[in-house]
């Protein structure tokens, strides 16, 4: 059975285009990619609501509380690991340099035995929708098209 992912979709109006918020995901292995390796906050989750699960997942990755506002439900993706993607956008702001994201630990470098801690988002930042789609994983782009024809 594929792993579940639940996430937000924050966006915001600026200057008559739509912006989304996208984070940079934390740890050794991403810190020199870029395009192809940002996504919308969201987390795996077992037995939970997914829309409960993709607040939490905001809450935990960037350090602030999910807005209140209309949640717009998305189309769930599935990612090129196999993993299912439900989304759901929200119209809201958020300050990337306030970004206060939790940690995970792992053995860094390999083998060596020691452990380390990185947080699970190093970076937050706000983009268009073109460049959006340029540095989102593969197939989460799908979700700001959608958010876009949704609100056009």
């Amino acid at each position: 059975m594929p792993k579940k992912s639940a996430g937000l979709l924050l966006y915001r109006h600026n200057e008559g285009s739509i912006e989304v918020l996208l984070v940079h995901p934390g740890g050794p292995f991403w810190r020199n990619k870029d395009e192809g390796a940002w996504t919308i906050p969201k987390g795996e989750f077992q037995d939970e609501e997914p829309l409960a699960a993709a607040q939490r997942e905001f809450k935990e990755e960037t350090g602030s509380a999910p807005p209140d506002g209309n949640y717009i439900p998305l189309t769930a993706i599935k990612q090129k690991n196999g993993k299912i993607v439900n989304a759901w956008a929200v119209e809201g702001d958020f300050d990337p340099a306030r970004l206060n994201s939790n940690e995970f630990e792992i053995e860094w470098p390999p083998r060596s035995g020691r452990m380390q801690k990185f947080p699970e988002v190093d970076r937050a930042e706000w983009f268009g929708r073109d460049v959006a789609k340029q540095k989102m994983l593969g197939g989460q782009g799908a979700l700001v098209d959608e958010l876009v024809g949704k609100l056009e």
